[in-house]
């Protein structure tokens, strides 16, 4: 295995301007992805995101948004740490692209930077696999929650 990039594609039965508010907006995203976001959606936007309770034993993130062409694409780059620029070398990149499909979206995404990291190998392999696991429960989740919107008054 290589541990360099992480791939996955869904079709969300939305349009790309709706999956885009879903994958930038920090309201959407800690409905199907971490269970806090703080940041603005505008390029060069630093902030958070936090796995579980952030006043207890949670894990928080660093966040930073990379690029925002609504209703095509948005990145951000992660896991630097808090309060540190994010940068190639400290931070994975993370990129979503929306394509029109059929009623839908075919919504792409892919993380990379893992072997920039400087990781040891053993290291490397842990947090390709984490990551790889975490985005394989995480991604799922969000054409359902999409399919919730259309339902609100």
């Amino acid at each position: 295995m290589e541990f360099g990039t992480i791939e996955r594609e869904v079709f969300v039965e939305a349009t790309p301007e709706i999956v885009f508010e879903v994958v930038s907006s920090p309201d959407h995203l800690r409905q199907w992805w971490p269970d806090d976001a703080r940041y603005e959606p505008t390029p060069g936007s630093a902030g958070e995101i936090v796995f579980g309770d952030r006043d207890a034993d949670g894990t928080i993130v660093g966040f930073t948004v990379v690029d925002a062409r609504p209703p095509r694409s948005f990145s951000f780059r992660w896991t630097h740490p808090v309060g540190e620029a994010a940068a190639e070398g400290n931070s994975l990149l993370v990129t979503f692209d929306l394509t029109p499909s059929g009623g839908g979206t075919l919504l792409r995404m892919t993380e990379t930077g893992f072997r920039e990291m400087g990781w040891e190998a053993a290291v490397l392999e842990q947090q390709y696999r984490e990551h790889h696991t975490g985005w394989d429960y995480y991604l799922p989740r969000l054409a359902p929650y999409v399919a919730t919107l259309a339902t609100r008054p």
